[in-house]
């Protein structure tokens, strides 16, 4: 069995401790840490994370090593995000979220998971992300909520 590999960004972790999202975000947290899905960050979100307090900066480490990812941006990814801003699919002022974006594409992961709906989880946004995707020869990039992705293999 192949177990996904799910980008998640800084508002998912982050989100574990908010009353409003905190349900689905932990429920994401105890697939990973059970190893029903490999979540991978970038170097992006560890930097997002430095600003954070010290309970959310470690709630990464939760997860045990061997489904945990980091990924690191380069010239490619820094190249498809400005892609994205010229395309209009988003401002250069949320320079970090077409980064999330492009990080997750180059890094061919299988979703994308945030709680970012104006930016991220945005059915209009996607749809240009992925056009751009396209032009530039990357695949089409899932992008959902986590209580989009947490599932009871039961349900099936």
């Amino acid at each position: 069995m192949v177990i996904p590999r799910i980008y998640i960004d800084t508002s998912v972790i982050g989100d574990c401790f908010d009353e409003e999202f905190q349900e689905w975000s932990n429920k994401l947290f105890d697939e990973f840490i059970a190893g029903k899905k490999i979540a991978v960050i970038s170097d992006v979100v560890l930097e997002e994370l430095f600003d954070a307090n010290e309970t959310i900066n470690k709630k990464i480490y939760d997860i045990p090593p061997e489904y945990f990812e980091i990924v690191y941006r380069n010239a490619e990814t820094v190249f498809l995000a400005e892609q994205y801003i010229l395309s209009q699919a988003i401002s250069s002022k949320y320079s970090n979220d077409a980064l999330h974006i492009s990080l997750a594409t180059i890094s061919k992961v299988d979703i994308l998971v945030s709680w970012n709906f104006k930016h991220i989880v945005n059915y209009n946004r996607i749809i240009k992300y992925n056009s751009v995707n396209l032009v530039n020869g990357y695949k089409i990039l899932e992008i959902r909520s986590p209580e989009e992705v947490v599932g009871d293999e039961e349900d099936i």
